[in-house]
């Protein structure tokens, strides 16, 4: 990664153009062609620079209904638990931990609705009935940009 890598870096996570042509804008701040951001871009995302290119949105403020929820998988299991979990589009996160219970998730769903059947649809797939959900308080959101 080069000094032009890290520019377009910090203009991806706080000052992306919203543009019909965003990568042309990138690259006239940066005296570069529209071709070389986008080609440096996927360079970045190939090689695991970049997991994620995409917006992020305040779920709270469109209605949605997230929490932080556990369950304990059995260890010759965890893999095919995890995969049932994977297979919903609201588990934004899903993680192997040591200790009881093993896998954490995070659920953002249009509605606690949605949300509790997601709940039961994976009680009925995986077999495991007991699944911890905790409901956030407060929020403590850390914006964080990388140099």
């Amino acid at each position: 990664m080069d000094d032009k890598d890290r520019e377009i870096l910090q203009m991806l996570q706080g000052r992306f153009p919203l543009e019909s042509e965003p990568y042309r804008v990138i690259g006239d701040k940066l005296w570069m062609d529209e071709v070389s951001v986008i080609s440096r871009i996927a360079r970045m995302y190939e090689s695991g620079a970049i997991r994620y290119l995409g917006p992020f949105f305040d779920s709270r403020k469109l209605g949605y209904k997230g929490c932080l929820a556990a369950i304990d998988a059995p260890a010759d299991r965890v893999d095919a638990i995890a995969a049932v979990i994977n297979g919903y589009s609201e588990i934004t996160h899903n993680y192997l931990r040591e200790g009881s219970p093993n896998i954490w998730f995070t659920v953002i769903a249009p509605s606690e609705e949605r949300r509790e059947q997601i709940f039961a649809e994976i009680r009925q797939k995986t077999g495991v009935k007991d699944i911890l959900i905790f409901a956030s308080k407060k929020l403590f959101k850390v914006k964080v940009d990388l140099d």
